[in-house]
C-alpha cells in the first residue's frame, strides 16, 4: 500500500487552476521528484497535502487516512513535515531556537537526542547554534530549514525548491544530505524542484507537471532519456 496517494487533485485560486487532475502515489521509503517550472503546480500540490489550501475535487490519503478537510496542524501530527520554498527561517532567533520551534512536541532528553542527530547531519548548524538565523548564508539557512522540519521525525517529508538561489556546490551538498537522511531514517520524500537534472539525480522516480497537469511520470533514468524532457527541462 502506498504511503501517500493523490487522486484527481484540483486546486483552485478563484478562477485560476493551481492543479488539474493530478494523480500519483508515493511508496514508503521512496524519494519522488515533482518537477516543473514556475506555476506548474508543484507548490499547490505540496500545500494541498499539508492542508494549507482546499481542493474542491480529488482525494489525498496518507496510508488509510483521508486528509481532506484536516487542518495543517492535524496533518503535521500525522507525520508530515515541510521545508518551505524560500527557507523562511525566523531571522531574529538563533539557530538553536529555530530548531526548538521545529521540535514543538519533544522535550527533555528526547529533544536533546534529536537535536544531536540533526547536528550530525548538519555540523555547520552546531557550529552556528547561538547565531541569529538571519546572519547565516543562504546555504546555511536552507540547512536550518530542512533541519527544523526534520526535528519532529516526519514519516513524509515535503521539500519545496530546496536548491533555489544556491550555488551549485551548495546544492550538491544539500542533495547529499537529503539522500543521507532518507536512507538512515527511511523517509518518504517528495522533492518539488525546477532543477530537474539535480532532482532526478536524487529521486529514482519523477512526476513532471505542466500548467497544473501531469505531463509525464516514470523512472528518472527513463525520463532523462526522453527527448521532450531533455529539451524542456534538462537543457540538452
Amino acid at each position: 500500500m502506498a504511503l501517500l496517494s493523490i487522486t484527481n487533485l484540483q486546486v483552485r485560486y478563484g478562477r485560476i487552476l493551481g492543479t488539474d487532475d493530478v494523480s500519483f502515489d508515493l511508496a514508503e521509503g521512496e524519494t519522488l521528484a515533482l518537477i516543473g517550472s514556475n506555476g506548474a503546480g508543484k507548490s499547490s500540490t505540496l500545500k494541498a497535502i499539508l492542508g494549507m489550501v482546499s481542493y474542491p475535487t480529488g482525494e489525498i490519503r496518507l496510508q488509510d487516512k483521508n486528509l481532506k478537510g484536516l487542518r495543517p496542524s492535524a496533518i503535521s501530527r500525522l507525520g508530515v513535515g515541510l521545508s518551505p520554498e524560500g527557507r523562511r527561517v525566523f531571522p531574529y532567533l538563533s539557530v538553536l531556537e529555530n530548531l526548538r520551534i521545529g521540535a514543538y512536541a519533544r522535550t527533555g532528553s528526547e529533544f536533546e537526542e534529536r537535536l544531536e542527530q540533526i547536528y550530525a547531519y548538519f555540523p555547520r548548524l552546531k557550529e552556528r547554534s547561538g547565531q541569529r538565523a538571519g546572519l547565516l548564508s543562504g546555504g546555511e539557512q536552507q540547512m536550518l530549514a530542512i533541519g527544523r522540519a526534520l526535528m519532529p521525525r516526519p514519516s513524509l517529508f515535503l521539500l519545496d525548491e530546496p536548491s533555489l538561489g544556491l550555488a551549485p556546490i551548495v546544492v550538491e551538498k544539500i542533495g547529499e544530505i537529503i539522500a543521507e537522511v532518507q536512507k538512515s531514517e527511511n523517509l518518504s520524500v517528495v522533492l518539488a524542484e525546477q532543477n530537474a537534472n539535480w532532482a532526478m539525480s536524487i529521486a529514482p522516480r519523477a512526476v513532471i507537471l505542466e500548467l497544473g497537469r501531469v505531463a509525464a511520470v516514470g523512472a528518472s533514468a527513463n525520463l532523462r532519456q526522453d527527448p521532450r524532457v531533455r529539451t524542456a527541462y534538462l537543457g540538452v
